[in-house]
């Protein structure tokens, strides 16, 4: 998303738009959701066959945990569409949480920028007219 405007008021009604989308974020989970096919081992079983496509499909779910890759077994049916569904919800949640920090930007900068505008000398370069003087340590530099 784009914004091209800078307007406060058009910057905080797409803050709240995205602060609803948020509040309406569903079941969510990280991860890749994975189909996978796998030999027993067995040498009399009809996977060892060299036509044969292995033993299941099987789902697995994998995710970085601590630097460290997780996998968790996803049951075939009904459980792999929920679970692909809340990876997606998880990606969505992503983006808006991208887009609410961009938005918050830069509605941050909008209202500083009018904070100057109205408070011209508290703005300008310099600061205050008076200048600050060196302290005393309050120590003799004899030794």
């Amino acid at each position: 998303m784009n914004l091209v405007s800078s307007v406060p008021e058009d910057l905080e009604h797409e803050c709240n738009r995205v602060r609803a989308a948020l509040a309406s974020v569903g079941e969510l989970r990280p991860g890749s959701l994975v189909q996978r096919q796998h030999r027993c081992g067995k040498p009399s079983c009809h996977c060892a066959r060299r036509d044969s496509p292995g033993h299941g499909p099987s789902w697995a779910l994998t995710r970085a945990v601590q630097g460290k890759t997780v996998t968790r077994g996803i049951p075939a049916g009904p459980a792999v569409q929920r679970t692909r569904a809340q990876i997606e919800e998880y990606r969505r949640f992503r983006a808006l949480v991208h887009q609410f920090i961009e938005v918050s930007e830069k509605l941050c900068d909008a209202r500083l920028r009018l904070s100057r505008a109205a408070s011209p000398e508290g703005a300008e370069k310099g600061g205050s007219k008076q200048r600050s003087r060196r302290r005393s340590s309050g120590r003799s530099k004899t030794s």
